[in-house]
């Protein structure tokens, strides 16, 4: 069968897509880049947010018109299909099966039944023995790639109903995670990014201790990686021996991603975060002492239910104090299940709008700011494309993941291919963008 994925949300759902892809084309199928000519189209969904379910809703009635076309079967999945199987399958019959998370290795299974016509419903329990099986097609080019850890989440936050999705976290064995990033190298991958729902409780589960700062060690001695990331690094977890290993290891890139979501102590609590606001500056501020440059990433949410004018006027100060890299910021969506749905003093959306809008407008000129200090520096870059027609290419410097942070789009008189490392003076600056004049070398 000749089968089409379009994949929506996080790179954890990325890393769930591809993995659907291995053992697709283990079992004889055929993935392909368009629906068009697709006989099975597989949406893999977001249910994080509200503008995410309905961006995942739209997606499924788009794709449902190559049903007209020869589509045999649409198929749901992810976290909006583990979230609302049934309701999905009574309000958008254009879904022929809907599976949730647990079911990505059933999937030939599921597929070869396509000659049942009626709608299907696939809802497997959480499985350990699933997180290891390693079978995996890159849908990103080959010199980046995410590894992802871990699965689930043991934080209970109180807005955020991915514990009631993807379950308790499990770690992936030490050994395998080893054996995927050996795999990706050997395919030619040079970066890669670790993801999971809590990457800095990697290990706590299967071998009674945190074990994050290990795994990123052990990584970088694998012939051909050139840099490993470290994304959602939860402030409380992120110890010394970690700071350490981002500081002393030229393969760990000297960024890192910390979901703060706040500084009020008031609106911490209320979120059932696990750091204060004293923990949260004391982290950071370790971290640049200790790597000097380190280029820190968080989100912030504004207008959880409770947040008065003096929590928001804290974390518009505490944005300006810090001046974080870089820097996400959502409003708060009410998600039915989680204790924050049901709280009092909900906020209306158009004060959590302005709320976004004022710290996004700080943010930006911190961002541009921070990026005009660099002008005159050299970089070395990770070459993502070359502009059609013009000696121009896009790349990201190591304080950059892909498909999130900033690009550097830079001049070169020689051929570049993608995926190469050179050397880039940066010349001028953008908020959210930095433009270089030409190659000095290949970095080694």
């Amino acid at each position: 069968m000749r089968v089409y994925i379009e994949t929506l949300g996080c790179p954890k759902n990325i890393v769930d897509s591809e993995m659907t892809s291995g053992f697709l084309e283990r079992d004889g199928h055929q993935i392909v880049s368009s629906p068009e000519g697709a006989e099975i189209i597989l949406i893999n969904t977001c249910g994080f947010i509200h503008d995410a379910k309905q961006e995942s809703i739209d997606m499924i009635l788009e794709m449902s018109q190559y049903k007209k076309q020869g589509c045999k079967k649409l198929i749901v999945s992810g976290c909006l299909g583990e979230r609302y199987g049934k309701e999905l399958m009574e309000e958008l019959p254009e879904a022929d099966v809907v599976m949730g998370v647990n079911d990505y290795h059933n999937i030939s299974k599921i597929i070869d039944n396509t000659e049942n016509k009626q709608q299907m419903l696939y809802h497997s329990p959480c499985s350990n023995s699933v997180l290891d099986l390693g079978v995996r097609k890159l849908s990103s080019p080959k010199h980046t790639a995410y590894l992802k850890i871990a699965e689930g989440c043991d934080n209970y936050c109180a807005y955020c109903i991915i514990p009631y999705i993807r379950g308790p976290f499990r770690s992936k064995h030490f050994d395998s995670i080893l054996q995927e990033a050996r795999k990706l190298s050997e395919e030619g991958c040079k970066e890669v990014t670790l993801v999971a729902q809590d990457a800095t409780n990697y290990g706590i589960d299967l071998y009674n201790r945190y074990r994050i700062h290990e795994l990123a060690s052990d990584i970088s001695k694998i012939d051909g990686l050139k840099w490993i990331r470290l994304m959602y690094c939860y402030p409380h977890l992120i110890t010394d021996e970690l700071i350490r290993i981002i500081a002393n290891n030229d393969k760990i890139c000297k960024y890192i991603d910390i979901p703060i979501q706040h500084c009020s102590n008031h609106i911490l609590n209320s979120m059932n975060r696990k750091a204060n606001k004293k923990n949260i500056i004391d982290v950071i501020n370790r971290l640049r002492d200790r790597v000097p440059g380190i280029n820190i990433r968080t989100t912030l949410i504004v207008g959880l239910p409770g947040e008065t004018e003096k929590d928001y006027n804290e974390l518009k100060q505490f944005v300006k104090d810090i001046r974080f890299e870089r820097l996400g910021i959502f409003e708060y969506s009410p998600e039915e299940g989680t204790p924050a749905a049901k709280m009092e003093n909900q906020i209306d959306d158009n004060i959590k709008k302005a709320r976004r809008d004022e710290i996004m407008a700080i943010q930006q000129k911190i961002a541009l700011e921070l990026n005009t200090e660099r002008i005159g520096k050299e970089e070395v870059v990770l070459v993502e494309e070359k502009v059609e027609g013009e000696n121009v290419y896009i790349g990201r410097t190591q304080y950059d993941a892909p498909e999130i942070d900033n690009s550097v789009m830079f001049t070169s008189k020689k051929k570049i291919e993608t995926g190469e490392f050179v050397k880039v003076k940066i010349t001028d600056a953008m908020e959210y963008d930095l433009i270089g004049d030409d190659i000095y070398e290949l970095a080694q």
